[in-house]
């Protein structure tokens, strides 16, 4: 099979575009309690329409979440902060246009330490997941225009070192500037999760694999997908010990993506190893249809809550 790889392949190498949202379900108890989620596309649920392009959902992990912990906290309200597209630069001074106009503080971060400080104890979770868009230009080759039906050659595909190098840098100045910043902001009984990102990038191999002219599913090992495995190590390990530092709770997603385990089950009907399958199975990478797209799909969505959910207290 070969994978047709169109111009939606933007959406596949970087965290697509901004869209908006807004709290979920208004209550007006006195007694209510707020779950304030924070961070970039995978926030508020970004998925691909039936043309391929990215649009909010409601089908997000902050989304399944909720739903879930509203079954025990009927008082509980859900802030929906995030805005797709968000790096750690732009998360702490704003500026990317749709996002902006979302908040009235100027920037993601000034808009959650404002709520913190307002809403007090009230604050039962806040959930945070920042840091992917820090090398979203450092893929090259890829025709941003959705337009397009230009087909990428993955020979024309890479990895602008310098570029990640500058997002690793931002990452680990930027994210205890936001870690500080959320826990002084927050109550003592506000408990805060943030969590590691799983790689969507595995699913290259597929494509390298295609172009060798080779059968079979791929080798997540090798060539740039193999080279993606290394860095996202280096982004979850500096995010863990960031968040553990100050204090805040772990969701680490990664593990449950299985992100560097590149063995193949001896009863695989496909073929790939673990983490190329789970890419495949939860997220839109592997479609041919609305895809390949980063974002997860309601079952990633899904496995990513279950994984917050073990985490809250």
């Amino acid at each position: 099979m070969r994978i047709r790889w169109t111009a939606a392949v933007a959406a596949v190498l970087v965290v697509a575009g901004c869209s908006g949202g807004g709290g979920e379900e208004e209550t007006t108890t006195s007694a209510q309690s707020h779950y304030l989620s924070l961070g970039d596309s995978l926030t508020v649920g970004v998925q691909p329409d039936e043309s391929g392009s990215p649009q909010e959902t409601s089908q997000g992990y902050t989304d399944v979440l909720y739903r879930t912990l509203k079954d025990a906290d009927s008082t509980l309200q859900h802030e929906r902060s995030g805005c797709g597209g968000e790096d750690t630069t732009t998360f702490i001074e704003g500026g990317i246009a749709d996002c902006d106009t979302r908040y009235e503080q100027g920037s993601q971060l000034d808009e959650a330490v404002a709520f913190l400080e307002e809403h007090g104890d009230r604050v039962a979770l806040v959930t945070l997941t920042i840091g992917g868009n820090n090398f979203t230009d450092c893929v090259e080759g890829v025709d941003p225009d959705p337009e397009s039906e230009t087909e990428i050659d993955i020979d024309d595909v890479g990895l602008d070192r310098d570029c990640v190098a500058n997002g690793l840098e931002r990452l680990e100045t930027e994210v205890p500037v936001i870690a500080e910043r959320l826990t002084e902001a927050a109550d003592p009984q506000t408990q805060i999760v943030a969590m590691t990102y799983y790689n969507p990038f595995l699913a290259l191999s597929l494509l390298e694999r295609n172009e060798e002219g080779d059968e079979g599913d791929g080798d997540a090992e090798s060539g740039l997908a193999g080279t993606t495995v290394g860095i996202l190590e280096d982004v979850n390990d500096s995010l863990t010990t960031i968040y553990r530092s100050a204090g805040i709770d772990v969701a680490d997603v990664d593990e449950v993506f299985d992100g560097s385990n590149t063995t193949v089950p001896d009863q695989s009907e496909t073929g790939m190893p673990v983490n190329l399958q789970n890419i495949c199975d939860l997220t839109w990478m592997c479609d041919t249809a609305q895809g390949p797209d980063i974002h997860t799909n309601l079952a990633g969505a899904q496995e990513i809550a279950e994984v917050f959910r073990e985490q809250v207290r």
